[in-house]
Parts: C-alpha cells; structure tokens; sequence
C-alpha cells in the first residue's frame, strides 16, 4: 500500500499516515519499529523524551531501508529550551537516532511558565539551514501560544496537538488554516481514554467491515490530518495500516464530525511547564 504525502507550507513532503512511540519501552523499541518498518511505516514519530530515540535509531539502521524513503520526527523536551541549549538537545537526539538529520524537529510544548518558547523558536531557522533538520514546527501551541511563535514570522510547517473526534481543536483550527500550517493529531485514537466503538463510529466500522479504529483512521486522512498511531502488537500496526481500501461517505464524515464535545483527555498545554 501507498501511504499518501502532504505537502508542506515549506514545499517539503510528508507520508500522512506514520509510526508514533509515546511510551514505547526503550527496552522494546527498536523490535517493536522494526516490526512498524517491515509493516510499511516510513514515517517515525519519536521525541526526546520518550527516551526511545535510540532505539528507533538501531531499528533504521538495521531495516536496510534507504535514508531518503524515511521521514523522522523529534521534538525538543521542555527543560532543552533557549538557543544554545535546543541546538546541544538537537545534537544529542541526532547522535542517539545515529542520523546526520531529522525530516522534522518540533518544540514539544509551549511551556508558558518558563516564558522561553520565542528565543527557542527564532532558533529553530537556524537548524534548518545547517541541514539538521529538514522542516521545523512546534506541538501542542494551540489558539493561547501559537499567536507569539507567527508574531515571529516564522510559521510552523505543522503543529502536532490532541485531536480526535471528541476534540477537534475547534480553536485552533481556523489558525492552523489561515496559515496553512498542517495538523498532526496526537492520541488520534482518543488514548483509550473513549469509548468510541459505542457511538456511531463502531456503526460506520462495522458498515464498512473495518474496526472502530479503522474507521477514525480514515476520517483523520480525510480531514487531511497527519497521524501516528501508536501499537506495540504488529497485528494491530497492520490494522491500523490497512485503511486506503475504503472511503467514509460526507455523511458518515459529518456524523463523526458531530461527535466534537471538547472533550480533552490529556495534558492543557497551559498546565505543562
């Protein structure tokens, strides 16, 4: 299967539909992005402080697979911020991933009680022309922090926040929008945290002969968001691959649409320092 690309705001490529390992045990990383490459995923969603970077380093080098067919994300860790220190985060996270660059570095939270996320973002150009990273955003800069980062004139190519259907971003998106910025939805399953096979996503799954899963997969790809489930079990890394042999209708798109009740089930970035 053929895992479409978006374009960025920056002209850069992106595959829509990757590999996330939020609390992937180090221990177990480079088996479980091994069994994720030999799936089909080429797009590896990782960040410092997972504390996993190295094993998803070792599963790269190891798959055989060429540099320029992957797309590698991580993010800089909140007590990294500042100029200098976001580039020696930068190297260590380069040297633990045994890479010479990421596809994508972002700033993983505003942090607004440390005030620093401007200084950290006006550096992040600078990576980018060195060559250690190919495309820059940020995570988690929802309607309150993302004004400040545009202030700089420097747009995010994405910004990676919560969204599934019960929490759509309806704030943020119209900013996202405007400035042509792409959603990447983090826990776009709902983290496990929602019964979603009991509302009317488990009905247009099973219409389709597909899990609930399944389903909210497709409709992120038809909203046009960037997303990476997360599964340490390859069947279900294969499930949740296995979505571009179907199409939700606009009105099964609308009735998941409606599902939106603000619903967050993780952190409020105003409360992650």
């Amino acid at each position: 299967m053929t895992v479409p690309t978006l374009t960025l705001n920056d002209g850069k490529t992106i595959p829509q539909l990757g590999f996330g390992v939020f609390k992937v045990d180090p221990e177990e990383t480079e088996r479980i992005v091994t069994d994720a490459l030999e799936v089909g995923y080429r797009h590896i969603d990782t960040a410092a402080v997972y504390g996993n970077e190295e094993g998803v380093g070792k599963a790269i080098a190891k798959s055989g697979i060429a540099r320029d067919e992957l797309f590698v994300t991580t993010k800089l860790w909140n007590d990294r911020h500042g100029a200098e220190e976001s580039k020696r985060a930068l190297g260590e996270s380069l040297e633990k991933l045994g890479l010479d660059h990421v596809d994508l570095y972002l700033i993983h939270w505003p942090t607004p009680a440390n005030d620093n996320s401007v200084e950290t973002w006006e550096a992040f150009p600078g990576y980018r022309d060195q060559g250690l990273t190919t495309s820059i955003g940020v995570s988690n800069f929802d309607h309150r922090f993302l004004p400040e980062i545009l202030d700089t004139g420097i747009i995010p190519a994405v910004d990676q926040i919560e969204c599934h259907p019960q929490f759509q971003q309806v704030d943020t998106r119209p900013l996202l929008a405007e400035n042509d910025i792409r959603i990447e939805a983090w826990g776009p399953l709902g983290q496990g945290n929602v019964d979603y096979a009991s509302t009317v996503i488990g009905e247009i799954a099973a219409a389709h002969e597909k899990s609930w899963a399944q389903a909210i997969i497709r409709w992120h790809l038809q909203k046009g968001h960037i997303l990476f489930p997360k599964s340490n079990n390859r069947d279900r890394m294969e499930q949740n691959f296995d979505v571009f042999d179907f199409e939700l209708s606009d009105s099964e798109m609308a009735s998941i649409d409606a599902l939106e009740n603000g619903g967050r089930v993780s952190a409020d970035p105003a409360e992650v320092n």
